[in-house]
């Protein structure tokens, strides 16, 4: 039996099915790589398994490590816009050869896994601001002002006629 030429099936897929950017499907193969190591070897010193929803934490912490916040971004730029895109291209290189799965391994495992702004922009975005500020207080009048400034209250009475 031939072995395969990863880049050969790789270009060969995106020839077929051009909705995923070619690195799409080398990140994917890092990012397996990546989940494997994350998850250690079982006790026999043997590859294990790696199930659908454990790839996609997997490639949530290799997309952060690697691109940060930028992660959905290129992901877009990749046509991949969630999970289940995922799910796509890995059995596309299933259907090739180049991964391998179990009879239980379905598209499915990927379907709602995450959302990608959760995922991917929440970790970036500022903490909410919990205190309100305050305005400091005016020591001669006790009223809440950044600074001390004389009011015109009593120059608009004095020009009103103290019609306000």
């Amino acid at each position: 039996m031939q072995k395969l030429n990863f880049t050969d099936v790789i270009d060969d897929i995106v020839r077929s099915d051009g909705r995923y950017d070619r690195d799409a499907y080398y990140f994917v193969r890092e990012g397996l790589d990546f989940t494997i190591r994350m998850l250690k070897k079982d006790s026999r010193g043997a590859g294990r398994h790696v199930s659908g929803q454990e790839l996609l934490d997997g490639l949530r912490g290799y997309a952060l490590d690697e691109f940060g916040p930028m992660a959905k971004t290129v992901f877009d730029h990749w046509g991949i816009r969630r999970c289940e895109d995922f799910g796509e291209i890995v059995f596309h290189m299933v259907d090739k050869g180049v991964l391998g799965k179990t009879e239980e391994d379905t598209r499915d495992d990927f379907k709602g896994g995450y959302d990608f702004d959760e995922a991917f922009v929440k970790p970036y975005q500022p903490a909410p601001r919990h205190r309100a500020r305050r305005p400091a207080k005016d020591q001669a009048t006790g009223t809440g002002r950044y600074h001390s400034v004389p009011t015109r209250s009593s120059d608009a009475r004095k020009l009103s006629g103290g019609a306000n």
